[in-house]
């Protein structure tokens, strides 16, 4: 009988034996943990985005409250860069370099995360789901590290191209943008989608700094070229003063803005209501306010979560959703990882997700990604601002 036991105990040490072997841990992972790093504008020009951090950290926090994933909780560190790139540069190497983050996910911005990039893929340290839609991020052959999120500028710029080439082919086009990767490629989507009609159509582009303090004289001289049809490609606090200088000078074109400031909680209330009706944009996200979704479940469920786990947010802001949202895409990849949570298996993990359907993202869209492809969104709905919510119209539009 002894010996029996003995062998039992020799077996069963064996079995966990095995199964210890079978874990696989990159820095910031353990047994009970998985530390998670990020940058995010909490103060400065951006700071509107801040509240995508902040709903991303209740989403860890619900996680972690029902046993974390595989049984590690998340230890998420978001640090505030003020959308300003060296600090930005200077946060990320201490979450990298001191803190031995196991990977990099949702930093924000097209200007802060250029400065990182190629820091992180020589560290090769994921740099997962970034809250931008800068097309550069989608280049696994340079960059196999990084991978974005939101639709990319490119991409939801040719969505508006087609619609105004079936709606409106005579435009008169005036751009606002910012000067730097993020609106350039707004701006280069837009011509890459009107083709041969770009140079007819578009007849004034005006450009800001991030430092600004406004662009008044920006929208006076883009109303001055006699555009019929406004295509602002501005952050929050900007979006918010073009929309009321151009209500303002009487100056009523059909306006188009992109998706990145289409909230309405942060850019149309302060911008007023009534001067942002009928704006258009491009979602791929349920708005909370539209009443069509009142019996959906994912609503519920995201309506729910914020009450527990977020209250002092203004559920308006859909930025909260893209904060529950790609934490949700986070929290799928790392499962999908299973045991082996080194850098490698992760970054593998996240070019392998399939038919991933997320409950406040618009049905019909669903996130696949692959090597060769790493573009995590990649269709939208146009919407109409009709003073108290976006209004969905016509079918998801693919942008590739």
């Amino acid at each position: 009988m002894k010996r029996l036991t003995g062998l039992l105990l020799v077996a069963a040490s064996f079995a966990v034996g095995t199964a210890d072997a079978q874990k696989k841990y990159g820095p910031g992972a353990s047994d009970s943990e998985i530390k998670i790093g990020q940058t995010m504008p909490y103060s400065g020009p951006a700071s509107a985005y801040g509240t995508v951090g902040k709903a991303s950290a209740a989403y860890f926090e619900k996680i972690n409250s029902e046993g974390g994933i595989n049984g590690r909780k998340i230890t998420f560190l978001s640090l505030d860069d003020g959308y300003t790139p060296p600090k930005t540069v200077e946060q990320v190497r201490k979450l990298v370099e001191q803190e031995g983050v196991l990977l990099l996910f949702g930093t924000l911005g097209t200007p802060t995360n250029s400065a990182i990039h190629k820091y992180v893929n020589a560290k090769k340290v994921p740099h997962l789901f970034l809250n931008t839609g800068a097309t550069k991020w989608n280049d696994p052959k340079n960059y196999p590290w990084t991978m974005g999120y939101n639709l990319s500028y490119q991409a939801e710029s040719r969505i508006y191209a087609k619609y105004l080439l079936q709606t409106k082919p005579t435009a008169k086009i005036a751009i606002l943008y910012q000067n730097d990767d993020y609106g350039k490629d707004y701006v280069k989507g837009l011509k890459d989608g009107l083709g041969e009609k770009a140079k007819s159509m578009i007849v004034a582009e005006a450009s800001y700094e991030v430092a600004e303090p406004a662009i008044d004289s920006q929208i006076i001289k883009l109303q001055a070229s006699g555009a019929d049809t406004f295509f602002n490609v501005t952050t929050p606090k900007f979006a918010a003063q073009a929309i009321r200088k151009a209500h303002d000078l009487g100056w009523k074109p059909l306006h188009i803005l992109n998706q990145v400031s289409s909230s309405v909680g942060a850019v149309l209330t302060p911008a007023g209501l009534d001067k942002s009706v009928g704006l258009i944009t491009a979602s791929s996200y349920k708005d909370p306010v539209d009443p069509q979704w009142k019996d959906d479940a994912g609503m519920k469920d995201y309506l729910a979560f914020m009450k527990k786990y977020f209250p002092s947010a203004d559920v308006t802001d859909v930025f909260n959703a893209v904060g529950y949202s790609t934490a949700q895409c986070l929290v799928h990849t790392l499962k999908q990882s299973g045991e082996d949570l080194t850098r490698e298996n992760v970054m593998n993990q996240a070019r392998n997700i399939k038919e991933l359907q997320l409950p406040m993202l618009l049905p019909g869209i669903k996130i696949n990604t692959s090597p060769e492809d790493h573009s995590v969104l990649s269709q939208a709905q146009l919407a109409r601002f009709d003073g108290k919510e976006w209004k969905l119209f016509g079918e998801v539009i693919g942008g590739k």
